[in-house]
């Protein structure tokens, strides 16, 4: 039998994209634009808390927002009707945004006269958390009707994310979801991840969110 040789592509893509992700960072950080990774699963509510964000923050900021999808521009007109300015990235097919594609986008977008650039991730729970996209921060959206097991099957995704938003609470009396055994189970995986409970429908526990985004881009724009 002929011997042939084993490439561990995956890792080689991970570690190239790890470097071009932290090159990335580098330049938002020099540009003062804080860049933020904002990930869920579909249907979580991602496009309507970013509209919330927004509201509230808007008038104290110049905020961008990139949406991702492998199709259709909806969110980006829904973002653009919000007020503030948005780009839609194609990624022809692709589950998750990389180092690379994101910085193809900031470019096209242009960030100089940008406080707080959000990139709102492809939907899903598995492939956007593999990417180090050369985001600042990195947030995700677990909506009460997915369930309080989540961390449980996806637990990469909590691991890799700064800030869990458990959305949709106004239906918790409609679902079985358990405050206390999701947090429990994302403070195993993450004990550093801030854990916000909102309603992006009703606006309870935005306030408290957005406190924390303000927070982190005046550090980060310092």
């Amino acid at each position: 039998m002929d011997e042939f040789k084993v490439i561990e592509i995956k890792r080689s893509v991970f570690d190239n994209n790890d470097k071009e992700a932290q090159r990335v960072r580098q330049e938002l950080k020099q540009k003062k634009t804080f860049l933020l990774n904002l990930m869920s699963s579909p249907g979580s509510g991602k496009t309507t808390t970013l509209k919330a964000t927004i509201s509230r923050l808007k008038d104290e900021m110049n905020i961008g927002v990139m949406e991702a999808d492998i199709d259709s521009d909806v969110d980006a007109k829904a973002i653009a009707d919000a007020g503030v300015r948005s780009i839609q990235l194609h990624t022809g097919g692709m589950c998750h945004l990389d180092a690379g594609m994101t910085e193809q986008g900031l470019t096209e977008f242009g960030t100089d006269d940008l406080d707080l650039v959000v990139l709102e991730n492809v939907g899903n729970l598995v492939c956007p958390a593999e990417f180090d996209t050369g985001a600042s921060k990195n947030a995700m959206i677990l909506s009460v009707p997915e369930g309080d097991d989540k961390p449980l099957k996806y637990p990469l995704m909590f691991t890799v994310s700064d800030v869990v938003l458990i959305n949709k609470i106004d239906t918790k009396s409609v679902f079985d979801f358990d405050d206390d055994a999701v947090t429990e189970r994302i403070r195993k995986l993450n004990p550093n991840a801030k854990v916000f409970f909102i309603s992006a429908k009703t606006g309870e526990g935005i306030d408290s969110w957005c406190d924390w985004l303000r927070n982190e881009v005046a550090e980060w724009n310092k």
